[in-house]
Formats: C-alpha cells, sequence, structure tokens
C-alpha cells in the first residue's frame, strides 16, 4: 500500500464516530490533564497550566458545565468539555437561543494533532449535544488559532462575530443542529 493511501484509511478510520469514546472527567484524571496542560501546544492557548488544572478540577462538580476525556479506541487523546452561556448573568454569549451549549477542547497528546481528529471528535460530540436538545453550540477560540478555527470549520461551525471573553478576544463560531459535518 502507499503512503497516500494508508494515511487516506487512517484518516476515514479517525472520523468514524464510534472511533472516539468521551468519558466524564474524575479525580484521578488531573495528573494527565496536568501533562497535556504543561504541554506547549495547548499552554499556548489555554494559558497557566495550574490555574487551567484548577478550573477543570472545580468544574467536576459544576451542574453548568460537563468535562470529558476523550478516548481515540482506548487510547486517552484529549479533553473537551460543555458549558452553558446562560448559567451566568454577565456571559459573553447569553444571546444564544435558550438551550445553546459551548464547547471548548484540546488534543493533549502530540500525535494526534494534524490527522483530522480534532474536527472529527467535535463532530461526534455536537451529535450527542443535538440527540440531547440542544438547538446550537457555539465555540469562541481565539481569533490567531487558525488550527482550531479550522478543525470547528471542518466540524460545521460558521463564525458568529468577534466577543471578548475571560480569555481575551474570542472569534465566536456556531453550529445549529442539522448543520454540523459528519
Amino acid at each position: 500500500m502507499t503512503d497516500v493511501t494508508v494515511e487516506m484509511l487512517k484518516s476515514a478510520y479517525a472520523m468514524r464516530p464510534s472511533a472516539y469514546q468521551f468519558r466524564p472527567v474524575a479525580t484521578e484524571d488531573l495528573p494527565l490533564l496536568r501533562r497535556w496542560l504543561e504541554r506547549s501546544h495547548v499552554r499556548e492557548w489555554w494559558g497557566d497550566p495550574a490555574q487551567g488544572l484548577k478550573r477543570i478540577e472545580e468544574h467536576i462538580d459544576d451542574p453548568t458545565i460537563e468535562v470529558f476525556i476523550v478516548s481515540h479506541g482506548d487510547t486517552p487523546i484529549g479533553y473537551i468539555q460543555s458549558w452553558d452561556p446562560h448559567a451566568g448573568t454577565d456571559h459573553p454569549c447569553r444571546d444564544q437561543p435558550p438551550g445553546t451549549r459551548g464547547i471548548d477542547q484540546f488534543i493533549g497528546e502530540p500525535d494526534y494533532i494534524g490527522r483530522g481528529h480534532g474536527s472529527a471528535f467535535v463532530c461526534a460530540f455536537l451529535r450527542r449535544l443535538f440527540e440531547a436538545g440542544s438547538p446550537r453550540v457555539i465555540t469562541d477560540p481565539s481569533p490567531r488559532n487558525a488550527r482550531a478555527i479550522r478543525a470547528y470549520t471542518k466540524a460545521g461551525f460558521r463564525p458568529i462575530d468577534h466577543r471578548t471573553t475571560i480569555s481575551g478576544e474570542a472569534l465566536l463560531m456556531g453550529c445549529d443542529a442539522g448543520t454540523a459535518a459528519g
């Protein structure tokens, strides 16, 4: 088999929805999350690893935020969280339709970057949120984070506008039920 054919087969496998599992983050996952947050490709966008880990740990018991370890097959590869933009009175995305969920994610394992996994597991996660009744899912990457914007666009997200969030300037992107890729 040629390298191109092998890469095409790998990419097709990565895109299968059943290739990804999402399990709630547990306290036992914090060392793994710390390692991922300390990696330069994650730290660049998620900031100080100690603060990021503290926020994730606080989210474990927060009913407005769901936190998950993403696995590809049996291998943990990343993190995804789903949040309610209507949970706080001052959230910059409260103007979204009722039932909207927001997501943030990262791939922690460097070997899984640039191979289609980000958009593929986002698609799989979107299906879960839409099946649970969310009319829209939003995300707010930094406008400078071209890799994330490409992955979200590939998953079906479209730009809405620019916002200022607790993380700074953000490109608000949305995906409505029935429009997600995959």
